[in-house]
């Protein structure tokens, strides 16, 4: 192999998003997983960096996100709490609450990654066998539970979700582990107190972070939405030409659409971190040309996809051209140019982000780390004649670790300091990235053309063209053009107008439409299906228009069977 004189910079992109859960009817949190998911990855992923002050990189928070942390932050302010498990985790007296609560309890403590969440901990495996009996027996008996029977199931269930880091260093945690049972009303106040703290301290922890220089933050359109597919249904079929589409021919106003959620994030951003974001990681790295416009007119220097896309891009580019080696084509970014403005798309090694993603938490994380590193040194020595090679490793920031032992502590310690002592491989952001080249003079790959895409599977067949998604749209597409109706007339205050208007947003987001289909779970497909057709009724009433009865039909069932659903995906 060929020396290489210079270094191999490294981008690593953390994903961090939760899809709108709350009722806009009633403020409550229909699920918990904002949460559950702050006290568990978003306080481990900012104890591993503070951990580690050498490391640069990139974190993508979602504002969709942000909106309920803050809102959960205001619940912990006020005293008043929305989230019904979180409520009942606090309740005084667990032996005098409603059937539907006991329910939710017995429902919602047991939904984790059993083999590392709850079989780790004999304590809580012990009230899991305990309902296993109950169940077996007669599911009736269950509702005779006792009171301390579901107080302890609620606080180990919390300490399963808690971090590694707070686990190891919040004496309370440490106490609350160690006692295993019996907990006392006091003990799940403490629990609860903790919980409120964590939230509270995860905005201001990330953006210290980012005005040390240690991380770029950087966005994604407010509400999540599937991008390319609200400007344009037929981008589908840029990757996928047989797809079939929904019956409405295009979403009512759909670049729009696109336009002030990109706005609303940019706005987002700069309330809470005081700065606009330099880059945007579109809604599951999903592109096309008409976004990449607007991306570009709104000034955002960066965005970034999957690598399947590029294949099919460079594809169409040049048509008459094999596809070189990957090392020859990925590891650099590529300018796409649109009228008076460009932008520069990065597109991340699947392969690398999926190791992480799917396999290593099956190793030891010491085995993890290296090999992941040796991976990047072999690139390294395959770019010999790119003069500013960078490796785009990008992924989800928060469910992964649940598939890994202690929550991917020690695969992202050795990770980080591995990387923090390499003289070869330099970690980065986008941002520094792109000024490194400009400083240099470094020329830019042009991209001619750009074939619509998402990170999975290079197309967006995850979110439509099967019966179910499709019904979807069309439901969705209805409530746009009774939305439109209303707000060209003036039956509604401005006050009215807004809450439509974020509840439409919501309603807009690429989450619902990622559970429906015969590939995932029937219990996540029930909820996440329920929570779209609220959200849809409560836009009609907000509108003051009759809920039309096709919503309160399901749309999608999932199946029993099925191994590859779930709020992770294969990149191919």
């Amino acid at each position: 192999m060929t020396s290489h004189s210079s270094k191999l910079d490294l981008v690593l992109l953390w994903h961090m998003h939760q899809p709108d859960y709350r009722d806009y009817k009633t403020g409550e949190f229909m699920l918990p997983w904002v949460y559950l998911h702050t006290i568990k990855d978003y306080t481990d992923m900012a104890h591993h960096l503070e951990n580690h002050p050498g490391i640069r990189l990139v974190v993508n928070f979602v504002p969709v996100l942000l909106d309920q942390l803050e809102d959960y932050a205001d619940q912990f302010a006020g005293g008043t709490i929305r989230d019904p498990l979180l409520r009942l985790l606090s309740a005084p007296d667990l032996d005098h609450i409603s059937p539907n609560e006991r329910l939710l309890i017995l429902n919602s403590c047991f939904l984790n990654n059993h083999e590392t969440m709850l079989k780790p901990y004999p304590a809580y495996q012990h009230l899991r066998d305990l309902y296993d009996h109950l169940q077996k027996t007669n599911d009736k008996e269950l509702m005779y539970v006792s009171g301390q029977y579901l107080a302890d199931l609620l606080v180990w269930y919390h300490l399963a979700w808690m971090g590694e880091s707070v686990r190891r260093e919040n004496e309370c945690i440490v106490h609350l582990m160690s006692q295993e049972k019996l907990f006392s009303h006091g003990d799940r106040i403490l629990l609860f107190n903790l919980i409120g703290e964590l939230i509270q301290g995860i905005i201001p922890r990330y953006r210290k972070l980012a005005e040390s220089g240690q991380i770029e933050l950087s966005t994604t359109p407010h509400y999540h939405p599937l991008a390319p597919l609200l400007i344009d249904f037929t981008s589908a079929r840029d990757s996928l030409p047989e797809t079939q589409l929904p019956a409405n021919p295009v979403y009512p106003g759909g670049r729009n659409r696109v336009a002030f959620h990109l706005q609303s994030a940019i706005d987002s951003h700069r309330q809470r971190f005081g700065s606009e974001p330099s880059g945007v990681w579109p809604a599951e790295g999903a592109v096309s040309e008409p976004l990449l416009d607007i991306l570009a007119g709104h000034g955002r220097q960066w965005c970034a996809s999957g690598e399947g896309v590029l294949a099919n891009s460079l594809h169409k580019s040049y048509p008459d051209q094999p596809l070189p080696a990957r090392s020859e084509y990925l590891y650099r970014p590529y300018r796409f140019e649109s009228g008076n403005n460009s932008i520069l798309c990065f597109y991340r090694d699947d392969q690398l982000s999926d190791l992480i993603g799917f396999e290593y938490s099956r190793w030891f994380g010491r085995d993890a780390a290296e090999n992941l590193v040796q991976r990047l040194e072999h690139i390294r020595s395959e770019t010999n004649g790119n003069p500013a090679p960078v490796v785009s490793i990008i992924l989800d920031g928060e469910n992964a670790w649940e598939t890994y032992p202690y929550n991917g502590y020690y695969f992202l310690d050795d990770l980080y300091e591995i990387l923090e002592k390499n003289a070869d491989i330099r970690t980065t952001t986008f941002h520094e990235y792109i000024a490194g080249l400009s400083e240099n003079n470094i020329e830019i790959t042009r991209l001619p053309s750009l074939t619509a895409g998402s990170w999975v599977y290079g197309s967006f067949s995850t979110w439509i063209g099967d019966h179910d998604k499709n019904l979807a749209w069309d439901l969705l597409c209805a409530a746009k053009q009774s939305y439109d109706l209303v707000m060209q007339g003036s039956r509604l205050t401005d006050e009215e107008k807004l809450a439509a208007g974020q509840q439409l947003a919501s309603c807009e987001s690429s989450d619902w439409f990622w559970w429906f289909g015969d590939y995932n779970s029937p219990h996540s497909v029930e909820s996440f299906d329920l929570a779209f057709r609220k959200n849809l009724a409560n836009l009609y009433r907000l509108l003051n228009i009759p809920v039309p009865v096709t919503i309160l039909e399901p749309i999608s069932y999932g199946s029993a069977s099925t191994g590859k659903g779930g709020a992770m995906r294969h990149a191919s």
